[in-house]
């Protein structure tokens, strides 16, 4: 088995679950003896990646959750001592670790960037106390705040998440978290519309998709003339400070995850796998990778080439045709040689995708 270019660990647990969440994960204490022997069987799986010879070639690690943060200084800190001795760290390593205010210290992000931890993802969703407590959040504005304050004083490499269209919402307490979130100084902001999923606490909440629609075009326009340039339907960032893990995502690149409910992606002989706690769930054929190749790359403000077009269609004779009406519909441009996504494209994103995946067949 190959090396992987990414490596994700996903940790499953939380405070308090909010009222959108249907990720995998659970609310736990910290004290739990739960979150020891969860550690404990991930350490193992770090050590048998290892040996394996399966993290040689990762060039981002990603720790995400539920909240990695809610395993308190000590697993934490082991946790990432481990990878940083089973990895290949160097300067050039993109290492991330997502946090939640109420759960960040000083001391811990001390020690995660002694340790090799050059990025932090802050799950802060809104700056406004009515709406976090409407989510189900337990942190307030402040410590959103504060939290942003401790990571600075060591690491100038810091993403917050942001969601519109949330309970108690209006379009001037977006724009007034959008502007917060851009006087703390950071450098990469990520903004999602939610979206409401059976079985959570918020699935009576009626999302309005067009006051969505609206905020992302609003915060396309703060962000934009803040020097945050959008870089992926979701994702504005400083040049310089894209999130390169999430692009290795988007393309092709393997990536190995490990943890509860964590996705993997391998290519083989038979086509590309995707993988769920180390399982194969899915097998894409060689043209429907090539397809998919085309959807992520349509996320990214680059887009495509008109050259991987053209070499997708040989094993896709419906593709050409597909972008063709992508152009008519206004969803893309071509632009210094390759489609891009339009302003039209990036709000009808599922109509753009759909139109490229349904060219596979």
């Amino acid at each position: 088995m190959g090396a992987y270019r990414a490596l994700y660990i996903h940790i499953p647990f939380c405070k308090q679950r909010c009222g959108y969440c249907d990720f995998t994960t659970e609310a736990r204490a910290q004290d739990d003896p739960a979150l020891d022997a969860y550690l404990d069987e991930l350490l193992r799986a770090v050590r048998s990646a290892s040996r394996n010879g399966e993290l040689g070639s990762a060039e981002s690690i990603y720790i995400g959750g539920g909240t990695p943060t809610h395993l308190g200084h000590k697993r934490l800190v082991n946790l990432v001592y481990t990878l940083s001795l089973s990895l290949n760290l160097h300067d050039d390593t993109e290492f991330t670790v997502e946090a939640n205010p109420e759960s960040l210290t000083a001391p811990l992000v001390r020690d995660l960037f002694a340790l090799g931890v050059n990025r932090f993802s802050i799950g802060v969703q809104s700056f406004d106390d009515r709406e976090l407590a409407a989510l189900g959040r337990v942190h307030d504005a402040q410590q959103a705040r504060a939290a942003v304050e401790i990571v600075r004083e060591r690491c100038e490499n810091i993403s917050l998440d942001l969601m519109c269209g949330i309970p108690l919402q209006t379009p001037g307490s977006w724009e007034q978290s959008l502007a917060t979130a851009l006087a703390t100084g950071v450098n990469h902001v990520s903004v999602y519309p939610l979206s409401i999923e059976e079985g959570t606490p918020l699935v009576g909440f009626a999302v309005d998709e067009d006051i969505q629609a609206t905020m992302m075009e609003d915060a396309a326009a703060m962000l934009g003339a803040a020097g945050l340039e959008r870089y992926e339907v979701a994702s504005y960032a400083r040049p310089g400070f894209a999130c390169r893990h999430n692009t290795a995502y988007w393309t092709g690149l393997a990536y190995l995850g490990l943890g509860k409910g964590a996705h993997g992606m391998r290519m083989t002989a038979e086509g590309r796998e995707r993988l769920v706690d180390g399982a194969v769930q899915e097998l894409l054929t060689f043209p429907e990778a090539a397809a998919e190749d085309l959807m992520l790359g349509m996320r990214r403000a680059q887009g495509v080439s008109l050259e991987q077009v053209a070499a997708a269609s040989t094993l896709l004779p419906n593709m050409q045709q597909a972008f063709e009406q992508a152009l008519d519909r206004g969803l893309v441009r071509v632009s210094n040689g390759r489609y891009q996504p339009t302003d039209l494209g990036w709000l009808n994103g599922n109509e753009l995708y759909s139109t490229i995946w349904d060219a596979r067949s």
